[in-house]
C-alpha cells in the first residue's frame, strides 16, 4: 500500500461476479484488432500532434479518444464542455486551467475524459510500464506521481499548479485508487492544493458504467490485482456497454481561508459531494 494513498478493498473475485451479455469471439477479435490499430495510430501521431496549436490538438485528441472507445464497443454519453471559465448546461467549463476531478473505476476513465475535455493527466508511475499505452500516456504529457515517495508529493503539486497557471486543464482521480463503481473512496485533498495555489476552478465529473438496458455493470472495473490485458479482454466481451460521463457545475477557487490545508479540504469535500450527488 502507498504511504499516502489508499488501496481500494474492491477485488475481481468479489466485485466482478455478475455476468454481462457477451458478444461473439469473432466480434471480440475484431474489437481487439481495431483497438490495437487505434493505439498504434496514437503512438505514431502523438509527437506530431503535440506540435499543433492547442485548439487543433484538442480536437484531434477528442476524435482519437472517441475512435478508441468505439473500437472497444463502448457507447459514450458525454456532456459538452463550453467556453473558457463559463458554466453551460451540463456544468462543463471549456478550455482553460481547471483541475478536472472524477471518480475512478477503470483505465477507460482516461479516454472517456479525453473524449470530452482533453488535458494533462496525473497518473501513478506504474502506468509508464504498461505495454504501448505507457509510452502513449507519457508522450501525451502525463504528470507521473510516485505514490510510495511522500517527499515527491510537493513537487508533483507544484508541477500541476504550474500547468493550471499556464491555462491548461489537468485530470486527477482524487480517490487515489480504482473502485468497482458500486463502492467509492474518499477524495484525498492533497492534489487540490494545486488548484488553491493556481487560483483555478475545480471541474467535478462523474463516470458511470451501465448496460444498454440501463442496468449498472462493474465489468469495466480495474481493481485489485486485475491485469490490464485481463481487463481489456473483459471489456471487449461486453455487449451494449455504455459510459455516462457528466460534467458538473465548476467549483470556484476558495476565498480567504484560515489555513491552506483548510482550503484544499474544502475543495475536496465540495467536489466529492458534487460527484456523489449524481446517484
Amino acid at each position: 500500500m502507498s504511504v499516502w494513498l489508499p488501496t481500494a478493498p474492491c477485488r475481481p473475485e468479489t466485485c466482478l461476479g455478475e455476468r454481462a451479455p457477451e458478444v461473439s469471439h469473432l466480434r471480440r477479435a475484431l474489437r481487439l484488432t481495431a483497438c490495437l490499430t487505434a493505439v498504434l495510430a496514437g503512438v505514431v501521431l502523438c509527437l506530431p500532434v503535440r506540435l499543433l496549436p492547442y485548439g487543433a490538438r484538442d480536437q484531434l485528441i477528442r476524435l482519437w479518444a472517441r475512435v478508441l472507445l468505439r473500437s472497444l464497443g463502448v457507447t459514450v454519453h458525454l456532456g459538452t464542455p463550453g467556453i473558457p471559465g463559463v458554466p453551460v448546461p451540463g456544468g462543463a467549463v471549456g478550455a482553460g486551467g481547471a483541475l478536472v476531478v472524477a471518480n475512478h473505476v477503470s483505465w477507460l476513465d482516461i479516454p472517456l475524459l479525453a473524449a470530452g475535455r482533453p488535458g494533462r493527466s496525473l497518473a501513478k508511475t506504474e502506468v509508464r510500464q504498461w505495454p504501448v499505452l505507457g509510452h502513449l500516456v507519457a508522450w501525451g504529457g502525463t504528470v507521473f506521481l510516485d505514490r510510495d515517495r511522500l517527499r515527491a508529493l510537493p513537487d508533483t503539486v507544484a508541477t500541476v499548479a504550474e500547468v493550471l497557471r499556464s491555462g491548461h486543464p489537468v485530470i486527477v482521480f482524487p480517490e487515489g485508487s480504482t473502485w468497482c463503481g458500486r463502492e467509492s473512496g474518499r477524495f484525498r485533498p492533497a492534489l487540490f492544493q494545486a488548484a488553491v495555489e493556481a487560483g483555478a476552478f475545480v471541474q467535478p465529473v462523474t463516470i458511470r458504467y451501465r448496460l444498454a438496458d440501463g442496468r449498472p455493470t462493474s465489468a469495466p472495473a480495474f481493481v485489485g490485482d486485475d491485469g490490464l490485458l485481463t481487463s481489456l479482454a473483459r471489456v471487449v466481451a461486453v455487449r451494449g456497454l455504455v459510459a455516462d460521463v457528466t460534467f458538473l457545475p465548476p467549483i470556484p477557487p476558495p476565498g480567504p481561508q484560515p489555513t491552506r490545508a483548510g482550503a484544499r479540504r474544502e475543495l475536496a469535500r465540495a467536489a466529492q459531494a458534487a460527484v456523489e450527488g449524481i446517484h
